[in-house]
């Protein structure tokens, strides 16, 4: 199955949005769950995308000050009592994942006992919800290791991010350390420069290395595409929506190859 991030796009309802990512194929969506982009009635969005005939994959809570995860302060405190208050939000609205980055920037703070009792606390909420927690890769491969070493727990695991790898940790093979422990998938392309969103086969990542390394993992859920609009503005939002789902159905055959 086939599901898109709710964000590729700002200049629609979120509304219209889900009708016309329905329209085109997909089956679900990510949430964006904030208030960042003009996302006042983000806790609208479980309700009109299942109106709209999709089901909802997982939440990406926000990240900004994520940083303060790692220190000894009251935002440290309080974005904890957020990500568990996300976690509560999972469960009101039968949101099955979280996904969560762990630090930010090239200079985070080090990761430590601290950050690490907190990400506990977040791991036992969960346990009790019922919802997973999955820890995107961003800059820092080291962050991963770090908790999900001392963390063994079926409920905390990995959100694969193809467009960070490629052009924030290119060398790190993050499937073959982390794919056992894969839960959600944010599928996007870029020339390894910068993290630019482009749609699959739209920039430099080898997708059949790529899509081989995921079916070996075994991993069984979505295929999930993290794209943006932006640079494809020759595109109407439903010739691009319609263009991503093709591409979708590119990696899905790819993956399919290696069953």
């Amino acid at each position: 199955m086939f599901t898109i991030y709710d964000g590729f796009s700002n200049e629609l309802s979120l509304q219209e949005r889900y009708r016309l990512i329905q329209q085109a194929g997909f089956a679900g969506v990510v949430l964006w769950w904030g208030e960042d982009f003009g996302r006042i009635d983000y806790r609208s969005a479980p309700k009109l995308a299942r109106q709209a005939g999709l089901f909802i994959e997982n939440i990406h809570t926000p990240f900004e000050g994520i940083n303060n995860l790692w220190l000894d302060n009251l935002d440290g405190n309080a974005l904890t009592e957020h990500l568990l208050e996300c976690l509560i939000d999972c469960g009101d609205f039968k949101i099955p994942v979280m996904v969560m980055h762990l630090s930010g920037g090239e200079n985070p703070p080090a990761f430590n006992k601290l950050g690490l009792n907190r990400i506990k606390r977040i791991v036992e909420k969960a346990e009790q919800c019922g919802i997973k927690v999955a820890l995107e890769n961003t800059r820092k491969t080291e962050y991963l290791r770090f908790v999900l070493d001392q963390i063994d727990s079926p409920y905390l695991g990995f959100c694969y991010d193809s467009g960070h790898h490629k052009c924030r940790t290119p060398n790190d093979d993050l499937l073959f350390l982390y794919g056992s422990r894969l839960m959600s998938l944010h599928l996007h392309d870029n020339d390894g420069t910068d993290d630019e969103h482009r749609l699959p086969f739209d920039g430099k990542i080898d997708w059949s290395e790529t899509m081989r390394k995921i079916a070996k993992t075994g991993y069984q859920g979505a295929i999930a595409l993290e794209v943006a609009n932006l640079g494809y503005e020759d595109l109407k939002v439903e010739e691009f929506l319609q263009e991503t789902f093709e591409r979708a159905k590119r990696l899905e055959n790819l993956r399919r190859q290696i069953l």
